[in-house]
């Protein structure tokens, strides 16, 4: 491997850097059949992206769907030449000279922004040739199964004083089999997006007034709390005991945690004007004071910790808080509820002396598995190493990422890596989830920090009667609140199971003269927890089971003078054509066992 291009080791797995390649690859395919449909094509960047690639690219006119038609058969053609790909080292000056004579005025800019220590290189296929670090896989054919995928406007290098480009996105798989199954995601998606059934299901809203702060209606506050109940009688379980924290605070607790000078860019800060006591003139004195909203709640927990003298005999401590939290993320990442500013998470920080971690480690490995598990989801794991910018010294990392590597193998899981990916003051675990339609994505994580503790001078009185600095382990099992249930609006399209859906049950009369025997079985449904409503509309009973459908409610139950007489209901499941008549004693008990849920 060359110095400066990106090896395997750089990757958190053998198919990362595959996909990586390959996508890589495609995106240089890309750039050479616009290059030979149109030649007057200027070229800026074309990396791989999570599921694909994209190229930005100068033209003359706008591309129309048909022009993208036409680009992509002119790389299946390039792809079918199967032309070698070959790499090259240039001095800077032959890359000027180069690109400079194609009139690629933006890799000629490029070549500028290299870093000095970096070797110049390019990647050539057949007649074309393209600035480009690498990675790459060896021939045009490997990137056959390509589907180019929309266009959008991107300024060159982000900035909008610079030309806008057009940015054409696509996607690339070792299979064909693989690039269909990720094109059917891709419907799936759209049919599941958080945002659109929301707004249809009545679960949450968002306002300008308040960008990336989340409304939670009345039925999204249901499935709120109801997640946070479930959680919550989890970690009780699980000998956790939970706190509340302030939202605001000094800037001197955020410079003895370190996130003054590491974080205070995604921090909402405060200036608070202070009125004190009256000087000596008789005049108040007034004073600004610096005040932060809280981003995380571990500097808070340190405090709490550090209130009162602690013995060996009470670790671990494990402090469960879901309180609100805020970070100033940047408007335009905004979205959904996958990127907010106000959220909450199930947050915990458990102290305990540093031969204790890697049993608390598996335990909440054990933990993330049983609840993802409960949902329907699969669950991989990645550790999260040393970053270019952290607190403490090489030895205590590299014994701190040892014990969760140990703690990753012992739990039976596979061992994969997120190299430098770790937070300022200790490696972590990722966990990676996977959906119903087989996408992934990042929820819960686990960090080991053994930082915060000596930062705020914890101690606790161990065995031998002397004094000892505690670990602390981060962890988080839904991540936040917000995300967790848009994965989850996602993952179940909306129809959640009974336990977690707002309206369990739909009770439908078929005309007025079953209302009171109706009102009856609404009555021993709510008797037994169960969340239902009455629809005695004047409806017919067919767009009354529609509308229930539509809503996603796990059952429909019918009331018609056959039910009234056997004092039974007709139930239908969501997504279901067949019906089952029971007796009302046994429909109760049917709903009551499916929402006895429990992680």
């Amino acid at each position: 491997m060359e110095a400066h291009e990106l090896g395997r080791e750089a990757f958190a797995s053998d198919r990362e850097f595959q996909l990586h390649s390959l996508r890589h690859s495609a995106a240089h395919v890309l750039a050479q059949a616009v290059l030979e449909l149109h030649p007057e094509a200027k070229f800026g960047n074309g990396p791989p992206v999570k599921d694909g690639f994209y190229y930005d690219i100068l033209l003359d006119k706008p591309l129309t769907p048909d022009d993208l038609k036409a680009i992509e058969e002119r790389m299946r053609e390039i792809c079918k030449r199967n032309l070698p790909i070959v790499r090259k080292e240039l001095s800077r000056d032959e890359a000027v000279q180069y690109f400079k004579e194609r009139h690629q005025d933006f890799k000629v800019e490029r070549v500028s922004l290299i870093p000095p220590n970096e070797v110049v290189s390019t990647y050539s296929q057949g007649d074309f040739t393209d600035l480009c670090r690498g990675p790459h896989v060896h021939r045009t054919g490997e990137c056959k199964h390509v589907r180019l995928t929309t266009v959008a406007g991107a300024y060159w290098l982000g900035d909008p004083k610079n030309p806008q480009l057009q940015r054409v996105y696509g996607t690339v798989w070792p299979t064909a089999k693989e690039l269909e199954e990720y094109l059917h995601r891709v419907e799936q998606a759209k049919l599941r997006d958080h945002r659109k059934l929301g707004k249809e299901l009545g679960l949450f809203m968002l306002h300008e007034w308040a960008p990336g702060a989340v409304f939670w209606l009345p039925k999204g506050t249901v499935v709120y709390n109801l997640l946070s109940q479930k959680m919550r009688e989890l970690l009780l379980s699980e000998g956790y005991v939970e706190v509340k924290t302030p939202l605001l605070f000094d800037s001197g607790l955020w410079k003895t945690s370190g996130h003054w000078d590491h974080y205070r860019d995604d921090m909402f800060q405060v200036l608070v004007r202070e009125h004190g006591e009256g000087g000596s003139d008789g005049e108040r004195q007034i004073k600004d004071r610096e005040f932060a909203l809280k981003p995380m709640n571990c500097p808070s927990h340190m405090l709490i910790f550090r209130s009162e003298k602690r013995s060996y005999r009470e670790l671990p401590l494990r402090l469960h808080d879901q309180g609100v939290l805020h970070r100033n993320e940047l408007s335009g990442a905004l979205g959904g509820l996958t990127r907010v500013r106000q959220f909450s998470q199930d947050d915990a920080h458990i102290f305990l002396p540093e031969e204790q971690i890697g049993a608390e480690i598996q335990r909440m490995l054990g933990l993330v598995q049983r609840v993802y598990g409960k949902l329907g989801m699969g669950v991989e794991v990645f550790l999260a190493t040393r970053p270019d910018a952290a607190l403490g010294d090489v030895e205590t990392w590299d014994r701190a990422e040892k014990t969760l590597a140990e703690a990753i193998v012992a739990s039976g899981f596979k061992l994969q890596y997120k190299p430098k990916d770790g937070t300022f003051y200790g490696p972590k675990i990722d966990y990676q989830v996977t959906d119903a339609i087989g996408r992934q994505f990042q929820t819960a994580t686990v960090q080991l920090d053994f930082q915060l503790p000596k930062r705020f001078g914890l101690t606790y009185v161990g065995a031998d009667n002397a004094e000892h600095t505690p670990v602390v382990i981060h962890r988080a099992i839904y991540g936040s609140f917000e995300r967790f249930i848009g994965i989850l609006i996602e993952h179940f399209a909306g129809a959640f199971p009974l336990w977690l859906a707002p309206v369990q049950c739909r009770v439908l009369t078929v005309s007025e003269t079953f209302v009171p025997y109706a009102n009856e079985v609404v009555a021993a449904l709510r008797k037994r927890g169960l969340r239902v409503e009455l629809d005695a509309s004047d409806a017919s009973v067919g767009a009354k089971v529609r509308n229930s459908q539509v809503e996603k409610i796990p059952y429909a139950m019918m009331i018609g003078q056959r039910e009234v007489e056997g004092r039974t209901v007709t139930l239908r499941e969501y997504g279901k054509k067949d019906t089952v008549t029971l007796t009302l004693d046994e429909a109760v008990a049917k709903l009551a066992a499916e929402d006895d849920f429990h992680f």
